[in-house]
C-alpha cells in the first residue's frame, strides 16, 4: 500500500498562521509536528506500506522535502502541480506512477486524527477491500450536526466492515444536519480513500476521460527535478479541475464507506482547531505568553509579543509578528473574507509572513522604511543563494554568527563573524555557507526600489527562475 499525501490547500480560514506561501499543513497546530509530519507518523505500525507520493503546489516543493526529511520519510516521488486542479487529477497523478494493482491510500495532509488505534483498524480494513477492486472512502462517525461538512449517505448493504454508499450530500442546514445525526444512517465526508490504482483509473476514465487523457500527457512531458516531478505545465493545466467525490464516488458502483470514529478533525476553522487542543480549566487553549483573567473558552496565541486578555468569553487572538486577529469564536469563516480582501489590497500579508522561507533557508524583514529595509538571513549549512544582481538596490552584510563565502564580481571572500562587506547596485554576487552551523547576518538594503522581484539571476542550483 503506498500512501499518496495531497497538500494542495491554503488554509484560508486559519490565517494570521496559514498564509498561501505558508499553508496550515506546513504549520505545528495540534502538536509539536507540522501537519503533513503527523499524517506520515500516524501511519506507524501499518505493515507492508511502500515509501509515499507527495502532491504539492510548485512553491511549497522544499518545505515539503525538508519537512519529510526530518521525520526520516524518503517519498517515491513529489510530484509538482504547475496549477491547482482538485484532487481527482492529483490522484490520478499518482495511480498513473505506480503499477496498476498498487493500493493507494489518499490522505489529505492537514487533518487531526486522535484514535491511532481505530485508524489502523480502519486502514486494514479497506486495504482488504480495495484489493477487490472496491474504492473505499471513510466515513467519520458525527458526533453532532455539522453543518460544515458534506456527508456520505451509506446503503443497506455490506462489505464486512463497510457499507455501500447510497449518496453523497452537500454541506447540510442544521435542522437536516441533526436529521442525519438522529438517523444513524450518514457520516461525515473524511475525503480519505483507499482503491487500486487500476480501478480507480478505470472508473475515472468511464466518467471523466478528460481527466485521464490529461493526466497521461502531463506525465508524458514530465521532468525531474532535483527530488522532484514536475508535471507538464501545459497538459496539467488544461486538465479539468474536479473532485474525487464529484469525477468518480458520486457516479460509481463500487464505491463502499468504512465507518471511522477516531477522533477525526479537518482543522478547517480556529473554532475546529480550539475544539482539538487541550484547554485549561476555563477552557481557554493557550500557546505562548498569554495572561488571562475572567477568561474563557478562548484561543488565544501569542507568536512574539505579550497578550493580555481581560474578561472575555469565545474569543480568537492570535498574534504573529505582522498581523492581530481577533474574531468571535462563531464567527471564524468570515476569516476567509479577510483573506480575500488583502488579496484584492494586493497586500503581502495573504500569502506571506514577516519571515519567508527559501530553499537555502529564511530571512525575516526586521525594519522598513522609505529607501531601506534590514532583514535578519539565515543560510544553512551547505547552502547557497543564487549568483544575482539588482538594479536598485545596493546591500551591506554583516556575519552575526558562522561563516560566509562571498562572490562579489570577480573575488571571492570569507567573511567570519563580525565582518562585513558592501555589495554596490548591479554588482554581480553570490552568499554561500562552506560551514557546518547555520550562517546568520544582517543584510541592510538601500536604493530607490526594494522588492523581491528585482532580483537577475544567474545561477542557481534549485532550479528557480
Amino acid at each position: 500500500m503506498i500512501p499518496v499525501i495531497l497538500s494542495g490547500g491554503s488554509g484560508t480560514r486559519l490565517w494570521p498562521l496559514s498564509r498561501g506561501q505558508y499553508p496550515k499543513q506546513f504549520l505545528p497546530l495540534a502538536s509539536e509536528k507540522t501537519m503533513i509530519q503527523e499524517t506520515l507518523l500516524r501511519l506507524d505500525g501499518l505493515k507492508n506500506l511502500q515509501p509515499p507520493i507527495a502532491v504539492c503546489n510548485e512553491d511549497h516543493r522544499f518545505m515539503m522535502a525538508e519537512q519529510l526529511w526530518e521525520i526520516g520519510f524518503k517519498p517515491a516521488a513529489i510530484m509538482l502541480e504547475p496549477v491547482g486542479r482538485n484532487t481527482a487529477p492529483a490522484v490520478a497523478i499518482a495511480a498513473l506512477s505506480v503499477k496498476p494493482d498498487d493500493i493507494l491510500l489518499i490522505l489529505p495532509a492537514d487533518h487531526v486524527i486522535v484514535d491511532g488505534d481505530a485508524f489502523h483498524k480502519a486502514v486494514i480494513a479497506a486495504e482488504n477491500l480495495a484489493r477487490q477492486g472496491l474504492l473505499v472512502t471513510f466515513g467519520i462517525v458525527p458526533t453532532e450536526p455539522e453543518t460544515g461538512y458534506g456527508y456520505i449517505k451509506r446503503s443497506g448493504k455490506q462489505h464486512g466492515d463497510a457499507f455501500g454508499v447510497e449518496a453523497f450530500v452537500e454541506k447540510p442546514d442544521r435542522a437536516t444536519a441533526q436529521r442525519y445525526l438522529d438517523s444513524g444512517n450518514y457520516f461525515w465526508n473524511s475525503g480519505m480513500f483507499a482503491f487500486k490504482a487500476a480501478s480507480f483509473l478505470e472508473e475515472l476514465n468511464k466518467f471523466n476521460p478528460a481527466i485521464v487523457e490529461a493526466c497521461k500527457k502531463a506525465l508524458q512531458g514530465a521532468k525531474q527535478d532535483l527530488d522532484f516531478t514536475r508535471l507538464d505545465s501545459g497538459a496539467f493545466s488544461a486538465c479539468p479541475a474536479d473532485s474525487i467525490d464529484y469525477a468518480v464516488m458520486e457516479k460509481t458502483a463500487q464505491a463502499v464507506v468504512i465507518p471511522l470514529d477516531a477522533g477525526w478533525n479537518d482543522v478547517g476553522s480556529w473554532s475546529a482547531l480550539w475544539d482539538v487542543t487541550r484547554k485549561d480549566a476555563a477552557g481557554n487553549a493557550i500557546f505562548g505568553d498569554v495572561l488571562t483573567i475572567e477568561t474563557e473558552n478562548s484561543y488565544l496565541y501569542s507568536k512574539n509579543k505579550l497578550v493580555a486578555a481581560i474578561g472575555v468569553k469565545n474569543l480568537v487572538i492570535v498574534e504573529t509578528d505582522d498581523a492581530l486577529l481577533v474574531a468571535a469564536k462563531d464567527k471564524v469563516q468570515e476569516v476567509k473574507t479577510i483573506v480575500e480582501l488583502l488579496k484584492q489590497g494586493k497586500r503581502r500579508e495573504a500569502d506571506l509572513h514577516r519571515k519567508v522561507y527559501r530553499p537555502w533557508g529564511h530571512y525575516d524583514s526586521v525594519d522598513n522604511g522609505e529607501r531601506h529595509q534590514t532583514k535578519r538571513i539565515v543560510v544553512k549549512p551547505g547552502a547557497r543563494l543564487s549568483l544575482q544582481k539588482h538594479h536598485h538596490r545596493a546591500e551591506h552584510w554583516v556575519v552575526v554568527k558562522g561563516t560566509a563565502l562571498v562572490t562579489k564580481g570577480e573575488q571571492q571572500l570569507l567573511l567570519a563573524e563580525n565582518e562585513s562587506i558592501f555589495i554596490p547596485l548591479g554588482t554581480v554576487h553570490c552568499l554561500e555557507n562552506p560551514g557546518v552551523i547555520a550562517l546568520e547576518m544582517i543584510e541592510v538594503q538601500s536604493g530607490s526600489y526594494l522588492g523581491e522581484d528585482d532580483i537577475v539571476r544567474f545561477e542557481d542550483q534549485y532550479g528557480r527562475i
